[in-house]
């Protein structure tokens, strides 16, 4: 399994950039980390490592194939529990995130539902929440199997930081080969589920992982929060059973990962030595 990156390590800094100081580091894959639909300011300027869904996705194989890093997947990070409105992440952007990977043989789009925002969201009945998060989704998984990509779902929100919701909106979607999941250790553990449990569950459905460890002083906010963003820790020193993951996915034929840690190089070095020694 190839161990890759996400695209955030400098702070207000290009793609480009992101780029160079991963092929330092070593890495050779890593996440197209942000996107947006159409223009962005601090994109266009080189302070936000965000590609847009308009570009020419050949022009952005380019320019990963220059500092010799592979794109892994497109992150499609969705509001699918908030309601339809143009002003948010959702079903348009994820079909053109479908369209952009597959021009270039990406195969994995990553999306979520995210935690609900407006009150609108807060207020759906766990059956509604499963039922608003499966149509909007149901175009572009449809989508996603015609052009021969993969929409994996990531635990970041209340319907996919669990397992029975992931099971939920599977089985409402009729199962389809064109959906699966992106394991996400921290946020999974995080948001109450236990991300060993998630991986055996999943184990024929997990084609991405995420792969991040939490220190202790998370344990309080278990089961209230869903997703943290990053860890700034290296894999092994937390209170996730990063190992256990491992055992059960390692034999698995999933190509690539991805370190979600933000720090200096070291817990990255360390990170990839740990799952090495874990079978990675």
């Amino acid at each position: 399994m190839n161990i890759g990156l996400f695209l955030l390590i400098e702070p207000f800094a290009s793609v480009d950039v992101q780029l160079t100081r991963a092929k330092e580091m070593g890495f050779t894959c890593a996440d197209i980390t942000d996107t947006n639909a159409g223009g962005s300011m601090l994109g266009t300027a080189g302070f936000s490592p965000t590609i847009s869904l308009d570009e020419n996705p050949f022009e952005v194989k380019r320019m990963f194939e220059r500092h010799g890093i592979t794109p892994s997947t497109v992150c499609a990070h969705a509001g699918l529990l908030e309601p339809s409105n143009p002003g948010i992440y959702g079903t348009a952007e994820i079909m053109k995130a479908v369209q952009f990977a597959a021009a270039i043989g990406i195969k994995d789009v990553v999306t979520t539902d995210t935690d609900p925002r407006s009150e609108w969201a807060k207020c759906l009945s766990y059956e509604e929440q499963v039922f608003v998060m499966a149509e909007k989704l149901h175009t572009p998984v449809k989508m996603a199997a015609d052009y021969g990509v993969r929409i994996l779902l990531e635990p970041h929100g209340p319907i996919t930081d669990s397992i029975k919701g992931l099971q939920d909106v599977f089985a409402r979607l009729g199962n389809p080969n064109a959906l699966g999941v992106n394991l996400d250790t921290g946020n999974s553990w995080l948001g109450g589920a236990d991300p060993v449990e998630m991986a055996r569950v999943f184990k024929d459905k997990i084609h991405h992982i995420h792969w991040k460890d939490l220190d202790a002083e998370w344990e309080p906010k278990r089961g209230t929060m869903y997703g943290c963003g990053f860890s700034t820790i290296a894999l092994g020193d937390g209170v996730i059973d990063i190992k256990g993951v491992c055992d059960v996915l390692k034999d698995c034929n999933i190509e690539s990962s991805t370190l979600e840690i933000i720090g200096e190089a070291d817990i990255y070095e360390r990170s990839v030595k740990y799952l090495r020694e874990c079978g990675i």
